[in-house]
């Protein structure tokens, strides 16, 4: 008979997260066992790499951890993200690089999120790790993720639930919205889309001091 190991034993096996076993178990990629105190047991012969075969873990493909705050003003903030991502990866045994921006998460075009994208375009990432969904992306995560699944790019989220600074960063992100919007209309020289303009920026800017 073969003999079960924890969960723990497997991941530093594999070199995954115990999430990510927890999650390939749920998709039906790995079965495990369970002791009488209902804690997972993994026979560490019967997971084969074609099973999880887009999430190669013998491969070279490095693991980047991408960190982003709204402005300049948040500095402090993109730092603690910084040492969350160094913590968690560290505590993995990962070997990762720390990819960050200083930008609204509604601008595709920021240095590091282009960065992360060309690599894995190139094949040459295969772990993204984020403190939050958000923090790529305040719209179109999804789409990224589509691209990371198709790439066999395994994407690790510490945090699921709705960040504390959610509100302020979206605040922040509406603001730049009109700020794009009132260099094009101002050039309409229309007093009630300037007064309008005016009125909404004047909302946000309270709501984020609120």
């Amino acid at each position: 008979m073969n003999k079960l190991i924890s969960i723990s034993q497997t991941a530093k096996i594999l070199g995954v997260s115990k999430d990510t076993l927890r999650r390939w178990e749920e998709e039906g990629k790995i079965t495990s066992v369970r002791t009488e105190g209902n804690h997972r047991r993994y026979d560490i012969s019967k997971i084969k790499p074609e099973s999880i075969h887009k999430y190669d873990y013998a491969d070279n493909r490095k693991t980047v951890a991408y960190a982003r705050v709204p402005g300049h003003d948040q500095k402090d903030d993109l730092e603690r993200q910084k040492q969350v991502l160094e913590l968690f990866c560290s505590k993995n045994g990962w070997s990762f690089e720390i990819v960050s921006d200083l930008g609204s998460g509604m601008n595709y075009n920021k240095k590091g999120l282009t960065k992360v994208l060309n690599n894995i375009i190139d094949g040459k990432i295969g772990r993204l790790v984020l403190t939050h969904k958000d923090r790529l992306l305040r719209f179109g995560a999804e789409l990224v993720f589509a691209i990371c699944e198709v790439k066999g790019v395994e994407i690790v989220i510490i945090n699921k639930g709705e960040e504390t600074t959610f509100e302020e960063d979206l605040a922040t992100d509406v603001l730049e919205i009109i700020t794009v919007f009132s260099a094009r209309l101002y050039g309409s020289r229309s007093k009630k889309n300037k007064k309008l303009l005016e009125n909404v920026t004047k909302a946000v800017a309270e709501s984020k001091n609120d």
